[in-house]
């Protein structure tokens, strides 16, 4: 394999979708209420790609050079762990990605709020800044975070309030409370992706001392909290739907429900660890799949 192929597959695509995933709902929500700025919404997409590409080089790096990515690892071989990309060439790609990422955020942040709103523009410019920090110090450093059970609680922070929240702002320059209730069903929704990892990784994150939410809690409490974070992400997106219903087509999204559902079912029946690897994608794209709904149930496309 060419160290190229490597690196794309490092960057590991079938995250993105999961990414996006907040960006589209907040955009929904702004579109639905007139607001809409095309340049705003691709580079807002643009960033959200970038900072996760990041964050995957870093947990690559990460975990890569803590030897947490072994011959006990069930998940597919990450570069480091093949030899195929070095500690220092993935260093090297982690440094272009966060000049390009930080490039693109600034250049979005000045199409949103202009030189007149420059405390607007320095609040995002610092949550760009805590973003890309995030993003690194999941796996990377001694003080990294996802060896001390915090990934879920940074995850749901970034991929859901600030994704959410912060995409919607960005067209509307005001805040609404109830924007925060679809926000909390992304952000949850990205956390069961990333406790479903957690899970799958379980024996030898147990062994390389990443004291992950599942080490703490144990696989048996780990799937109570798949089950409890799931059910109370799809109660917050229908509180949503009830405090904005206008007509029929707002219920649209409530399709996205049957596979996660589906999903909770064969989670709770799955016995061995290595067997929740196929649900990361289905989870990751029924996330995917709710926000594209959600966008349709709020906007007249149909």
């Amino acid at each position: 394999m060419t160290k190229l192929k490597t690196l794309i597959e490092a960057a590991r695509p079938r995250t993105l979708p999961l990414s996006v995933s907040g960006i589209i709902v907040g955009s929904a929500i702004a579109f639905a209420e007139g607001f809409f700025n095309p340049y705003i919404l691709i580079l807002s997409l643009i960033t959200t790609i970038g900072l996760q590409i990041l964050s995957n080089f870093a947990n690559d790096y990460g975990d890569g050079v803590k030897g947490t990515d072994n011959a006990d690892r069930v998940g597919p071989i990450r570069a480091l762990q093949s030899g195929i990309i070095s500690a220092k060439e993935m260093l090297s790609a982690m440094i272009v990605t966060t000049i390009f990422t930080l490039i693109v955020a600034i250049t979005l942040i000045y199409i949103s709020f202009g030189s007149e709103q420059i405390l607007f523009s320095l609040l995002f410019f610092v949550l760009g800044l805590f973003a890309v920090a995030a993003a690194i110090k999941y796996t990377v450093g001694n003080s990294a975070y996802g060896y001390h059970g915090y990934g879920d609680l940074f995850v749901f922070i970034f991929f859901g309030l600030v994704s959410v929240i912060g995409s919607y702002f960005l067209y509307t320059k005001k805040l609404e409370w109830d924007v925060i209730l679809p926000a909390i069903s992304v952000g949850l929704l990205s956390v069961g992706v990333l406790n479903l990892n957690n899970m799958r990784d379980f024996q030898s994150d147990a062994k390389s001392n990443k004291n992950t939410m599942v080490v703490k809690l144990g696989i048996t409490k780990a799937k109570r909290y798949h089950s409890l974070i799931l059910t109370v992400a799809l109660i917050a997106a229908m509180l949503f739907l009830l405090l904005n219903y206008q007509q029929w087509t707002n219920t649209i999204f409530i399709i996205s429900f049957i596979p996660i559902i589906l999903h909770l079912k064969r989670v709770r029946s799955i016995r061995q660890e290595q067997l929740l690897d196929p649900e990361l994608k289905k989870l990751s794209l029924s996330t995917f799949l709710f926000a594209v709904l959600f966008l349709l149930s709020y906007n007249n496309f149909l």
